[in-house]
């Protein structure tokens, strides 16, 4: 079980760069010697050091004249392929190719064409034993964004709503009313720092007036995106504030202003979903969370279109209102948070 210990910690590492690294995958590295950590190290940042070269540093920092040694006797532990290709930074490959390490454990093969077994190959032919597959499910899960962009050339999908006990999303009146508890407004708020685009229709933007940022918790906004087919939204509303870029898909133009990018889309009623998820595709944006309105998410669901569910259902009832979306996934878990309950979805 000592590989999978080791392939645990690459992970808790690797989490540490959630939200800062996309459209790269969340990637640790630990290096062992003598069944003793020498090195760790993380992606921390988006166009910076990726993971092996700051777990090789840690070596050289901790050990100074020693470390080449150390390195030659030591294995390193890494949850996803180090790259082979020249990008924003050297091929990692290469790094442990140049320090002779003794062995490499990878958690999972990198999809990404530019890698996909290149960098074994480059630790293979170097004389390096190279152990794939260890915890091979967890780091795929781990990196479902990554994987879900790069397999099928989309963002990770997420939807999130709130409904009542007896299945009620919203008002008919047009009027804003709240349904769920100040806890799961928070972890909402968590949740946005973690994933690199929020969207929400018009009617959602127009009634509810939200910021579509990360106010309550620690962390980066992300993206606004909101649909307004014909450009109604008032220009006063909080998405048009300075916090967050925000991008309007529409009918009428494509320009930029500032912090607001209007991107101009074709019959907008015809394949919406499909649309918006090769566009954001294209503008390397790699997961999504949809909040509404009730139309924008119906259409998510009947396309098939998702990945996993966030459901939050209050104690209350109501005696009418609008119909919340039904699910059609698989619960994998439910929680209480404060006085709601958050039922958690995948697709089948």
């Amino acid at each position: 079980m000592v590989d999978e210990i080791y392939m645990n910690r690459c992970l808790e590492l690797a989490n540490l760069g959630s939200g800062n690294v996309s459209p790269n995958p969340m990637v640790g590295c630990v290096i062992v010697a003598g069944e003793q950590i020498i090195g760790e190290g993380y992606h921390r940042q988006y166009g910076q050091a990726h993971a092996e070269p700051n777990a090789v540093k840690a070596v050289f920092d901790r050990f100074g004249i020693d470390a080449d040694s150390l390195l030659k006797k030591a294995t390193a532990y890494v949850n996803l392929e180090p790259c082979a290709h020249f990008g924003k930074t050297p091929p990692c490959a290469d790094l442990f190719v140049k320090h002779q390490l003794k062995k490499v454990v990878i958690g999972n093969t990198d999809p990404f064409s530019g890698v996909d077994g290149k960098g074994i190959e480059k630790l293979k032919n170097a004389g390096i034993e190279v152990i794939t597959g260890v915890l091979k499910a967890e780091c795929e899960y781990f990196n479902r964004r990554f994987f879900t962009r790069i397999k099928k050339q989309r963002p990770y999908i997420i939807l999130k709503w709130a409904e009542t006990a007896n299945g009620y999303f919203g008002t008919t009146n047009g009027t804003q009313k709240w349904i769920s508890g100040p806890l799961a407004k928070r972890l909402s708020h968590k949740w946005r720092t973690e994933e690199d685009a929020i969207l929400v229709g018009k009617n959602t933007a127009m009634i509810d007036n939200p910021t579509l940022t990360a106010r309550n918790w620690t962390g980066k906004n992300p993206t606004r995106l909101v649909i307004d087919k014909n450009l109604e939204i008032p220009t006063t509303h909080n998405m048009f504030n300075r916090e967050a870029k925000t991008i309007i898909f529409n009918e009428v133009k494509t320009d930029v202003s500032e912090n607001i990018h209007y991107i101009q889309m074709e019959d907008m009623h015809f394949y919406l979903p499909q649309k918006i998820a090769f566009q954001l595709y294209l503008m390397d944006i790699q997961s999504v969370i949809i909040e509404g309105g009730v139309s924008i998410l119906n259409q998510f669901l009947d396309a098939n279109l998702w990945d996993e569910a966030r459901i939050f259902q209050s104690e209350s009832n109501w005696s009418s209102g609008m119909k919340a979306p039904k699910i059609n996934g698989f619960l994998t878990e439910a929680v209480q948070i404060g006085i709601d309950k958050l039922n958690l979805y995948a697709n089948k």
